[in-house]
C-alpha cells in the first residue's frame, strides 16, 4: 500500500522559479527553517526538467556510512517534482505558449518516517494504537 498525495499548479507564467520557491518553502516549513535543502535533476515522465527534492539528513553529518536514516549520503530524498511536459498539457488541450505549471509528488508514509523517525513503514498499517497515539492531529 502507498499513500501519494500530489500537487499540481498551472497558471499562465508558471516557472521553475516558482516550482523551486514552493518546494522549498515546503520542506523548511514540514522539517525546520534549520534544514538544507537539495533539488538535483531526476527523470519523471510527465515532467520536464524533474528533480528529486532532498533534506540533509538529521542524525548524522553525512559521513556516517552506520546511518539508518541516509546510509552515509547525508540527503534523505522526500519527493519528486518538474514542469509540467507540454504534452501533457497539448492532450488536455492546453496551450502551452499560454500555461505552464509544476507538480510533484510524494509518499505520506516516507514523509511522516522522516519527520518523527520512524524506521518501519509496517508500523503505519499494524493499527497499533500505542504507535498512532503518538501523533497529534494536524
Amino acid at each position: 500500500m502507498l499513500t501519494q498525495v500530489e500537487l499540481l499548479a498551472v497558471d499562465e507564467g508558471v516557472s521553475m522559479a516558482d516550482l523551486k520557491g514552493t518546494l522549498w518553502e515546503f520542506a523548511r516549513q514540514l522539517f525546520g527553517a534549520e534544514r538544507r535543502v537539495m533539488l538535483r535533476h531526476s527523470y519523471f515522465p510527465f515532467v520536464e526538467p524533474g528533480v528529486e527534492v532532498a533534506v540533509d539528513c538529521f542524525t548524522c553529518p553525512g559521513d556516517d556510512a552506520a546511518c539508518a536514516v541516509c546510509r552515509g549520503s547525508g540527503w534523505l530524498e522526500i519527493l519528486g517534482a518538474g514542469m509540467v511536459h507540454p504534452e501533457v498539457f497539448f492532450y488536455y488541450w492546453l496551450y502551452t505558449e499560454r500555461y505552464t505549471g509544476f507538480a510533484a509528488g510524494m509518499g505520506v508514509e516516507r514523509i511522516a518516517m522522516l519527520r518523527y523517525g520512524i524506521e518501519d513503514i509496517r508500523n503505519f498499517y499494524q493499527n497499533d494504537l500505542r504507535f498512532l497515539r503518538q501523533f497529534q492531529a494536524v
